[in-house]
């Protein structure tokens, strides 16, 4: 079979790998009917992720079709639809049970695409079955679905509920990116009182607009004056971090109110400068976070349901043979507008 492999700083190829196979009692393996390329798979190309090693399969975010089992999994038969999550959990230990699955100490968290083979590939393995994916409803598609497996749960988890967003607040999304547009979806669900993203790229301001943001600026139309204007001199609210350099998460400590939240949510590949010298009289909280995925049952069940809308993240298709031109079309969106690129059988 084929995948794409990571070939050490800048380097990736999709090429011949071995098949996978089970290779503990709670695994299982899938046909990919449909994955992804996320923000993350970039960074690693760019060596920001020095754990991932040269050789591997990249790919984190994928659907599919299970075709062997384990003899300890329980919950799935083959021929079973699944939505493969980002992160593997063993649900067993202190972390585990506490809903931590990002922190698992017993073999699980971001295991896929990071410290072994990913789902970039014709088949996968998939670790700790039972609680790793989740069944898909037959109304749902696998493109859809597929967003699932990171963004929408990253957006949620890290962003808004990190952030602690509530209605009425004026919230700010530095990074206009598949996560920083996932972002204004989630943060739809709490009614805040204005939504203001920050991005470089105006189509990716206009798609913002179009997702729900009300407010949209560049790094230079003075974002700090726009949001003080918003909110009588104070600041946002809650600020969430997109893009995962120095440069804009200092910029979220500007924007943010005294007593308000900056919610990291970026991959940071190098240090950031924090300015404790005028953030702690300011009462500023600032939460970071890799996802726990524990919010994917009742995202499945609003998409489901129609309350979020995940189609219009999606601009560009493939067929799954054609993984490296997706890569320069999802590496390059000033020139190609891409936000999600989706890849299918």
């Amino acid at each position: 079979m084929k995948g794409l492999v990571y070939g050490g700083s800048g380097r990736r190829s999709w090429t011949e790998i071995p098949d996978p196979e089970v290779r503990d009692a709670r695994d299982a393996v899938i046909r990919v009917d449909a994955v992804t390329i996320c923000g993350t798979d970039l960074h690693i190309l760019g060596g920001d992720v020095p754990e991932t090693a040269s050789g591997r399969v990249l790919g984190h975010e994928a659907v599919g079709t299970v075709v062997e089992l384990g003899p300890a999994v329980s919950g799935l038969t083959v021929g079973d639809r699944v939505l493969a999550s980002c992160i593997s959990a063993c649900g067993s230990c202190r972390f585990c049970r506490e809903r931590a699955y990002g922190q698992c100490r017993a073999g699980g968290g971001w295991l896929l695409g990071h410290t072994i083979d990913g789902v970039q590939s014709e088949y996968a393995r998939i670790p700790f079955a039972d609680l790793s994916t989740y069944r898909l409803p037959a109304q749902v598609s696998s493109e859809n679905a597929v967003l699932l497996a990171d963004i929408l749960p990253t957006s949620y988890e890290v962003g808004v509920l990190n952030g602690r967003v509530r209605p009425g607040d004026t919230v700010v999304i530095v990074g206009a990116g598949p996560i920083g547009l996932a972002a204004v979806l989630t943060t739809r669900l709490y009614s805040p009182a204005h939504i203001v993203v920050i991005d470089k790229a105006e189509s990716r301001l206009q798609a913002a607009k179009n997702l729900g943001a009300d407010v949209t600026l560049t790094p230079e139309r003075v974002p700090l004056g726009a949001i003080r204007a918003l909110t009588g001199g104070l600041g946002a609210d809650v600020v969430m971090e997109a893009v995962g350099t120095p440069g804009t998460f200092e910029l979220c400590t500007e924007l943010v109110r005294p007593g308000g939240t900056v919610a990291n949510i970026g991959v940071h590949g190098k240090p950031a400068t924090l300015h404790l010298e005028d953030l702690w009289i300011r009462n500023v909280t600032i939460t970071t976070g890799l996802v726990d995925t524990y919010s994917t049952p009742r995202l499945l069940d609003m998409l489901v349901a129609g309350q979020i809308d995940v189609a219009p993240l999606i601009t560009h298709r493939f067929g799954l043979d054609e993984m490296e031109r997706a890569y320069d079309v999802f590496a390059d969106p000033a020139r190609t507008g891409a936000l999600k690129v989706v890849l299918t059988r």
